[in-house]
């Protein structure tokens, strides 16, 4: 069947309290498959799902950052050790050849498999790269080395596409003209999507730029600005919304994974990333090839293989 691969930036295990405001976000989907909220203390504790913590330092001293934590994600290697450290924003460049040539996006499009990149990206997004006001993500880096097809704002509006922010309330709240949707159907979207290909992969960075405060423009304007732990819990709801969506409409076989590339948004008491373990969430009849990882370094070999075991 398919497997769906889901990356939330910036969201870390941690214990249940305060501090955490996973612990009492409101994210219905999450809490009936783990019994209890995203924290560390359910880990292991559901037959619904799989929840395992993942290392996201790789061994490396110091915060763990997105630009290695993805490459690593992606490509199954220890980008952080091979740099020397955690890169943040963007792979760097000695590691970008190793993520073009190893992705998963690249190991399955060389194996057979369909491989879909459901983000879109319009044409302000390539013209910023071509005047390099953006550098390429990691995520970019393995789609092109990989050959797979960007989707753009046609594949948006026609439903086989999604805006990184979920909905596209986002980008509209910054001036940008996205299509607003209901986030249960961007994930209904993410389902279908994943009925015609092995692979679908979808990111989203709401997570962590909520853990960094910068959602506080999603405020109506007769309100004060919303505090971090409001923001968190604004973002992981779409993000639980979007899961319950795609729950309703993937088949018995599909798999839903989704995991993050290091700690930021359950911690009120740090203004930076952290060292805590990453949620692995699995749900379908490939959880079990899930089981055994401890580290971010292992997802991508996990989901080629299931990927490939199930597009057999």
């Amino acid at each position: 069947m398919s497997i769906l691969f889901v990356f939330i930036d910036g969201v870390g295990l941690a214990s249940a309290g305060r501090d955490n405001p996973l612990s009492d976000a409101p994210t219905p989907t999450m809490n009936a498959l783990l019994n209890g909220a995203l924290t560390i203390e359910r880990a292991g504790a559901s037959s619904h799902a799989l929840l395992r913590p993942l290392d996201a330092t790789m061994g490396v001293t110091g915060l763990p950052q997105s630009g290695t934590g993805q490459t690593a994600l992606l490509a199954g290697v220890n980008a952080a050790a091979l740099h020397g450290r955690h890169q943040p924003h963007f792979p760097p460049v000695a590691l970008r050849s190793i993520l073009a040539e190893r992705s998963i996006f690249r190991r399955l499009t060389e194996a057979g498999r369909r491989v879909a990149f459901a983000n879109a990206f319009g044409v302000r997004y390539w013209e910023a790269l071509a005047a390099r006001r953006l550098r390429r993500s990691a995520s970019v880096i393995a789609a092109e080395g990989a050959g797979v097809r960007f989707r753009s704002d046609h594949d948006l509006r026609t439903g086989s596409a999604l805006t990184w922010d979920i909905t596209g309330e986002t980008i509209r709240a910054g001036g940008g003209d996205a299509p607003v949707i209901a986030a249960h159907v961007a994930g209904e979207r993410l389902a279908r999507l994943a009925a015609r290909y092995d692979l679908v992969f979808f990111e989203t960075f709401l997570t962590d730029l909520a853990g960094h405060g910068r959602l506080a423009h999603l405020a109506a304007p007769d309100r004060s600005p919303p505090s971090i732990a409001e923001q968190v819990h604004m973002a992981m709801e779409r993000v639980d919304s979007m899961i319950r969506g795609a729950l309703d409409v993937l088949r018995p076989g599909d798999t839903l994974v989704l995991t993050s590339d290091h700690g930021n948004v359950e911690s009120l008491s740090s203004s930076t990333h952290t060292r805590n373990p990453v949620p692995l969430l699995v749900v379908g009849p490939a959880a079990p090839q899930f089981g055994h990882l401890v580290s971010i370094v292992q997802v991508a070999d996990a989901v080629v293989a299931a990927a490939q075991e199930y597009a057999a």
